[in-house]
C-alpha cells in the first residue's frame, strides 16, 4: 500500500516537509534537509529531534555531531519553537560563547523579537550550523555556571540581551 499524502497547515507553511500516513493513524514526516542536518525523530508536531554536524574544517567541531531538540507550541509558526542542544552519551553540547552548558542557546532568531513565521526547522538548524561554523572561541557565555545553576525558566521565557553578533 502506498503512502497517502496529508496536507497539513504545517506542511503548507513549510513546503520542504511532507507528511504521509503510515497507517493506524501514524504520521511520518519527511524533510528535505541540507547536508550535515539529519532528522532523528519527529513522531508528532510537539517535539522533533535533529542531529547537526559542522561540515567545514572548524577544529572546534570537527568530527562531532550535536543533537537539537525542537519543541513546538500550539502557536507555532507564529511563535518560535523552543530549541536547545541536548547532551547524550555520544552527543556533547557544543562549546560556543552563545550556548550554555545546559544546551540553552542565546540567539535572537529564537526569541520573540527576532523570530519570523517564515522561518522553518530547516532554516533554524542551518542558522545554528552556520553559527558553529563561524565560531573560533572555545568558551561558554560569561556567567555560564551561575546561569545553569540558577535558571528555572524555559528558554523561550528568558529575556536575553543580544549584544554580540560576531560569534
Amino acid at each position: 500500500m502506498s503512502d497517502k499524502v496529508i496536507r497539513t497547515p504545517l506542511e503548507l507553511a513549510y513546503p520542504n516537509m511532507i507528511a504521509t500516513s503510515g497507517g493506524a493513524g501514524h504520521v511520518r514526516l519527511i524533510l528535505n534537509l541540507p547536508p550535515g542536518i539529519e532528522l532523528v525523530s519527529a513522531d508528532n508536531f510537539e517535539e522533533w529531534i535533529l542531529d547537526i554536524k559542522v561540515l567545514d574544517p572548524n577544529p572546534l567541531y570537527q568530527n562531532e555531531t550535536y543533537r537539537l531538540k525542537f519543541r513546538f507550541s500550539s502557536s507555532y509558526p507564529i511563535e518560535p519553537p523552543e530549541v536547545t542542544f541536548v547532551k547524550t552519551a555520544d552527543r556533547p553540547i557544543p562549546m560556543h560563547p552563545h550556548i550554555y552548558s545546559n544546551g540553552i542557546i542565546c540567539l535572537d532568531l529564537l526569541g520573540t523579537q527576532g523570530w519570523s513565521p517564515v522561518q522553518s526547522v530547516e532554516s533554524v538548524a542551518m542558522s545554528l550550523q552556520s553559527m558553529l561554523t563561524g565560531n573560533s572561541k572555545n568558551e561558554r557565555p560569561p556567567g555560564d555556571e551561575e546561569f545553569v545553576r540558577g535558571n528555572r525558566l524555559r528558554p523561550r521565557d528568558i529575556d536575553f540581551y543580544y549584544h554580540d553578533n560576531t560569534v
